[in-house]
């Protein structure tokens, strides 16, 4: 491979991270931004730097030299100080110091369905992010996944959690919702792949397989030998428990735009690039790994000196990326 630079942002955490490990294999180098440096999984085999969204010429430096940027920055949903439209301008503040450092191309990766009068904030904050970067006269590819899965999935891993320790689960609504789940190693490889072409592109991405949401809680259940039995309950029931829920375990389990995401039927594409894995046969291989414990999106992702509780609230949310 030449000494082309790729910088990757949030390599330490979910589809950031199958995207430096695919870049590292080809024997290409690789920097990161991230919030979280201590999580680096990876040692001296990158460059690591802080995001700097607060100092730009920080942020310009740390992209000088970089020919492909693979944005992976977003939140999945506003909590305290960290919102959606924060993310929009810290993403406006990364293409705009990638095109002052001469960064050649950009990776982004968005969502399926985004669009600028959506009323759910995830979904109109990606698609400002993608009409900036589409102004910003650096060469792009944009990438729509659907949901994307693997075993960093919080909610995936979440579900099966749930199914493995409750004796009841519960669907909202019909549960007739559409969902084509695409696997993060099959994001990462078309990511690299679009990320060495030069054409402006925008690509909806999916996997082989569609569900409604019912169908894939009982193929999860299925896998997973669990005994739970899964109903129906209307949604705003399901809010209440899920409140509850993340009452006790210091967390936002659910929150009405993330249902109303999924009840819109916004996680599929009509003609999107096709993943080459099947979620059904990810689930046969890896049963025994998914649902053992409960994932903390608010540990994860967000801020860990914030005291969680009850009243904290989200405005959005799904992990897109």
């Amino acid at each position: 491979m030449d000494d082309k630079l790729n910088l990757v942002t949030g390599a330490f955490s979910y589809t950031g991270k199958y995207i430096t490990e695919l870049l590292l294999r080809m024997g290409e180098k690789v920097q990161t931004l991230t919030g979280h440096p201590h999580r680096n999984p990876f040692k001296k085999r990158i460059i690591v730097f802080p995001y700097n969204f607060d100092d730009l010429d920080k942020l310009k430096k740390t992209l000088e030299g970089v020919n492909t940027l693979y944005n992976t920055y977003w939140i999945h949903f506003s909590y305290h100080k960290s919102t959606i439209d924060k993310a929009v301008e810290n993403t406006k503040k990364l293409v705009l110091a990638a095109k002052e450092a001469g960064v050649k191309r950009i990776v982004h990766i968005s969502v399926s369905n985004p669009r600028e009068t959506s009323p759910l904030p995830y979904f109109r904050g990606k698609a400002r992010a993608e009409e900036f970067i589409i102004n910003s006269e650096l060469s792009y590819a944009i990438i729509r996944p659907t949901i994307i899965f693997g075993l960093e999935n919080i909610p995936l891993n979440n579900i099966a959690y749930f199914l493995r320790k409750f004796p009841l689960f519960a669907v909202f609504g019909s549960g007739k919702y559409l969902i084509r789940p695409i696997f993060v190693g099959d994001v990462a490889e078309i990511a690299v792949k679009l990320g060495h072409r030069e054409e402006n592109i925008i690509v909806d991405i999916a996997g082989p397989e569609v569900f409604t949401y019912d169908q894939l809680v009982h193929l999860i259940a299925r896998s997973i030998n669990s005994r739970a039995k899964i109903i129906h309950l209307p949604p705003e029931i399901t809010l209440f428990i899920g409140k509850i829920l993340g009452y006790i375990l210091k967390d936002v389990t659910i929150n009405r735009n993330e249902m109303r995401g999924l009840m819109s039927n916004l996680y599929i594409s009509k003609h999107p690039l096709i993943g080459k894995t099947c979620i059904s046969q990810w689930l046969k291989q890896n049963a025994e790994k998914i649902g053992t414990r409960y994932i903390s999106e608010l540990k994860r992702y967000y801020f860990p000196w914030i005291k969680l509780n009850a009243s904290s609230t989200a405005s959005s949310g799904d992990s897109a990326t």
